[in-house]
């Protein structure tokens, strides 16, 4: 019920003319405000308190806890680490576990890929709207700047990818998908912001 009053808030799901159970209280409603402004801080709280809430093989064997020493600027792994395990959750449920272009269903062949990357805008490290579901090899070659997407949600190929005679395989898992339109997920699709960035700063366009 809970899922059914933030979706009312979902401006995706109103376009769908699904209402959900309107019930949203100002608390949700804040709630809702605060992650669409700031995902970042919203996903490590909330895996923070998955976390704490599923007990681990360390909680049940107190005896073999090992205090952690050394620099505490390293606890910042355990925060990156939240953070993508929020990102990857929401965007590939988001796209119901299938790659945006092949369609591949297959979790263990799928990365959450970041169309702003991770090292540039820390803001949008956990916003599923900065992500896209794709297989391995087309994350990749997204993060490899070899392909991109228009405005229209079209994909577009680097000529990089052309620079050489291809293999069957590349031109059937490549070149050939030019054109081809991404399939939309249920809730957060693309930030047409972030696409413009990948476009201009990440695709090789020559």
């Amino acid at each position: 019920m809970k899922a059914c009053n933030f979706a009312s808030l979902d401006p995706v799901v109103q376009a769908r003319g699904i209402s959900g159970l309107g019930n949203a209280s100002r608390t949700d409603r804040e709630l809702w405000s605060e992650f669409r402004d700031n995902p970042t801080s919203i996903a490590e709280l909330a895996e923070s308190a998955f976390e704490s809430a599923v007990p681990t093989e360390i909680d049940r064997e107190e005896s073999e806890v090992l205090i952690p020493s050394g620099p505490t600027e390293s606890l910042s792994l355990v925060r990156i680490r939240l953070v993508q395990t929020f990102f990857r959750n929401s965007v590939l449920a988001s796209y119901e576990n299938r790659c945006a272009i092949s369609g591949v269903a297959i979790p263990s062949l799928l990365v959450a890929s970041h169309i702003i990357p991770w090292s540039v805008n820390e803001s949008r490290r956990a916003d599923p709207r900065n992500g896209v579901c794709l297989n391995s090899l087309y994350d990749k070659a997204f993060d490899r700047g070899l392909v991109t997407f228009s405005d229209d949600l079209k994909v577009i190929i680097s000529p990089v990818l052309r620079a050489q005679s291809p293999s069957q395989f590349h031109q059937w898992a490549l070149l050939d998908i030019e054109g081809a339109t991404l399939n939309l997920p249920a809730r957060f699709a693309p930030d047409p912001i972030s696409l413009a960035f990948h476009r201009e700063h990440v695709f090789q366009s020559a």
